[in-house]
């Protein structure tokens, strides 16, 4: 299972965009008012760094995975207990996704279906895709759906163009205020930062030096697609009612209508979102069967999606309501974020720099 550059490009892209546009714009509105375009480029920014350095971290063993270089870096031992929270992250939040997913499209959608179906189905796609192709499969569905999506940004610009009312972004700044700004930016930033991924696949690239710049690129591209979706929000519904919807960009979608003959936008919108967070599933599923099957030493790392998969369809089923949701999303905020995705990607990328330093000495 090989990717080249241009494919970690898409991946990126792909896995960012789509969830992120859809469940993260009401929160910075809420707060930030008219200047939530200026928290997304913050959110931009601090994604950016978390990036840079969980690419440097993985350039230091560029031949090996998040799982082993951990433990390389800190000890077989010190090095498995610090993976343990990685594990419990990466099952808890797959399950947590699979839930938001299925409540939007029911939402959206199959309001007559039951909600476990939907789950399944999705389920089962992903890990057909995981188990007969890997890495490759899910990289090779990138390379489509991620140009669509970029696609589907643009026509969604450009649907919504005659709705948009510049006086919505002003007062810049006056209204809301450093602190405001600042704090509307971290949760977006901390649904980019899920490109912290990259730390288990750069080992799978054909020229693991390219990884830098297709990752930066990548979280660049989404970030820059999210934020005119910020607009697009801002720009139609103006920042008060924005805020008070739980998924503004879906809103905004059902409101276009051009000259009575283009209509229903939001169906095109509702499938982007969901091959987008198809992809974002299913890099969750292979990055956590293939590290369970180098932790435990597994012939066959296929073998882990029956375990993974299980328990990651419990996990959809136990928020009782979007409320339920919600309180991960602050949890994945207020201790995820800084902790997993920060603080020890930062710890291990100082550890290992001595470490190599000392080696080479």
């Amino acid at each position: 299972m090989k990717i080249s550059g241009y494919q970690l490009f898409w991946l990126i892209f792909s896995m960012e965009f789509g969830m992120t546009a859809l469940f993260t714009i009401s929160t910075p509105v809420f707060l930030a008012k008219q200047d939530a375009w200026i928290s997304m480029i913050i959110a931009t920014l601090i994604c950016l760094f978390t990036t840079f350095i969980a690419v440097k971290l993985s350039l230091l063993y560029p031949e090996q995975t998040f799982i082993q270089y951990t433990q390389t870096i800190l000890g077989k031992w010190l090095g498995k207990i610090i993976l343990l929270p990685y594990f419990v992250m990466w099952i808890s939040v797959t399950g947590i996704i699979l839930r938001e997913y299925a409540d939007f499209v029911y939402l959206a959608l199959f309001s007559s279906t039951p909600l476990w179906i939907v789950i399944l189905i999705m389920l089962g796609a992903i890990v057909y895709v995981t188990y007969s192709g890997g890495l490759r499969s899910i990289s090779r569905s990138a390379e489509i759906i991620g140009p669509i999506s970029a696609l589907g940004c643009i026509v969604i610009l450009l649907f919504s163009f005659k709705d948009w009312d510049w006086y919505n972004l002003l007062p810049v700044y006056a209204n809301s205020g450093v602190i405001p700004i600042v704090k509307a930016s971290f949760t977006p930033a901390s649904f980019l930062s899920e490109s912290f991924m990259v730390v288990m696949l750069i080992a799978f690239m054909t020229k693991p030096k390219r990884a830098m710049i297709s990752s930066l690129l990548g979280v660049a591209a989404a970030s820059i697609a999210v934020l005119a979706m910020v607009l697009v929000v801002i720009l139609v519904f103006g920042p008060h009612l924005s805020a008070k919807f739980i998924y503004p960009l879906y809103s905004a979608m059902s409101y276009i209508s051009v000259m009575d003959f283009i209509q229903n936008v939001d169906v095109l919108a509702v499938l982007l979102w969901i091959v987008g967070i198809f992809i974002k599933l299913s890099l969750y599923v292979f990055i956590t069967s293939y590290g369970t099957a180098q932790l435990f030493h597994m012939k066959k790392w296929q073998h882990a999606i029956w375990w993974i998969a299980p328990i990651v369809f419990v996990i959809s089923l136990l928020p009782r309501n979007t409320n339920d949701s919600m309180h991960y999303a602050k949890f994945w905020l207020a201790v995820i974020f800084p902790i997993n995705l920060i603080g020890m990607p930062l710890l291990l990328w100082f550890i290992g720099i001595i470490r190599k330093k000392s080696t080479l000495r």
